[in-house]
């Protein structure tokens, strides 16, 4: 075992246990005493449930993700890298094709791994605190849909990024780079249009009290707005939300209709305004140009890994080549990914932070806003005492009483 095997090993175990460490010290942070704020919202039954859907989600979270590890340790000890890579190859075509066989084996394999564990969350765990509304045929179709759309538009980035490394010399993470970020961008103008609608409908809000209220808010803040949708996330949730996406005239505000049968016209508005002040506040831009940096240092440390010849003997690979490069890359990108991640999500809790004050601020009514994020985390059975630790390794929100708390502030 070399010095890559022995990095990307340690921080596949190291991972894992700081997971676990995370999830024990969460479920040690419940506590059966109903918080004060949420009296009002929570009767005593409702909050046990929602603590012990945290126990049950955070349980079988544990058991796929040690699932998860002894596969890929089972897949990798064994030369399964190189066995499908030998496979892969066996079928004669260049560099590209065979890169593309290669990754689709390997998304297609950890899809049928993970689908019993899918099902289980679904069917069961889902069903069984009354959220899941999706059928079988939905629950297939979906699969079915987010392949195709992985075979096609994956397909394409990696055949790009593929060709421009075999091609381009010293320079083809810089062309790489420039491809993948027009490819972000065009992405970020289609979804709205073209890839959401094909998982649920979009329908425009109708005409009433709701829709006068939020065009009038809009115009208030000089908001440009065409429409704003009610998606039918009750097709395979009972879980309420609300996004923001795309620009310019392709952008989108989507309700679920969950949200909107749960919440009263003011609350509404606050969340709406909430997703607006991301927009004001240049958040949106922000974590567009953060991804699209990322993606480039990503492309840089690669062409300087990715002819390694160590890297390969790390997973007995009988061949170097860019398609797997990518793939073991990644694995050794591993800690340096879980440290830019931590920091992401502290710069997510800053903006929520911001668009909270935002909306406190423009719509003159904080607790409008409060009573909405209370009733949100009733009716998704959020935890509300998470542990600090939790908070800051994955929640990309700060915890729902420090958001009351600020909220409070902001109206003094």
């Amino acid at each position: 075992m070399n010095t890559y095997a022995i990095i990307i090993l340690s921080a596949l175990l190291a991972n894992f246990v700081l997971e676990l460490v995370a999830d024990l010290l969460n479920l040690k942070a419940l506590r059966p005493e109903l918080p004060a704020e949420f009296q009002d919202i929570y009767d005593v039954d409702e909050y046990a449930r929602s603590q012990n859907y945290t126990r049950v989600k955070t349980k079988f979270g544990f058991v796929v993700g040690t699932v998860d590890l002894a596969i890929m340790l089972l897949f990798w000890l064994l030369g399964g890298f190189n066995w499908l890579d030998i496979i892969a190859r066996s079928w004669g075509f260049g560099p590209i094709v065979t890169g593309l066989f290669y990754m689709g084996l390997l998304i297609l394999g950890k899809t049928i791994l993970s689908l019993p564990f899918k099902v289980y969350s679904t069917f069961v765990i889902e069903e069984k605190f009354g959220f899941n509304k999706t059928t079988a045929t939905t629950f297939i179709a979906d699969l079915g849909k987010g392949l195709l759309l992985t075979a096609i538009l994956g397909g394409l980035v990696m055949a790009c990024i593929i060709g421009i490394f075999e091609n381009s010399g010293p320079l083809a993470w810089l062309y790489c780079w420039a491809a993948v970020t027009i490819f972000i961008l065009f992405i970020q103008f289609i979804a709205p249009t073209w890839i959401m609608p094909l998982f649920n409908k979009f329908t425009p809000l109708a005409e009433g009290a709701l829709k006068d209220a939020i065009f009038a808010f809009a115009k208030s803040v000089n908001f440009s707005l065409q429409n704003v949708f009610v998606m039918d996330g009750s097709k395979r949730s009972s879980k309420s939300n609300a996004f923001f996406t795309g620009f310019g005239k392709h952008k989108r505000i989507a309700l679920f209709d969950t949200l909107i049968a749960k919440h009263s016209v003011a609350e509404l508005v606050a969340v709406l305004a909430h997703e607006i002040g991301h927009y004001q506040k240049k958040h949106i831009l922000q974590g567009m140009a953060i991804s699209i940096l990322h993606t480039g240092v990503m492309l840089y440390l690669l062409s300087i890994f990715v002819h390694h010849h160590g890297l390969f003997s790390a997973f007995y690979m009988d061949h170097s080549s860019v398609y797997a490069g990518l793939i073991f890359f990644g694995l050794l990108f591993t800690p340096i990914e879980l440290i830019l991640s931590v920091f992401m999500h502290i710069l997510s809790r800053h903006n929520e932070f911001e668009a909270d004050r935002f909306t406190a601020q423009t719509t003159n009514d904080p607790d409008s806003m409060i009573q909405a994020l209370k009733k949100l985390s009733a009716h998704n059975l959020s935890n509300l005492t998470p542990h600090p630790f939790q908070v800051f390794l994955h929640y990309s929100h700060p915890p729902l009483l420090t958001r009351i708390t600020a909220i409070r502030n902001y109206k003094k």
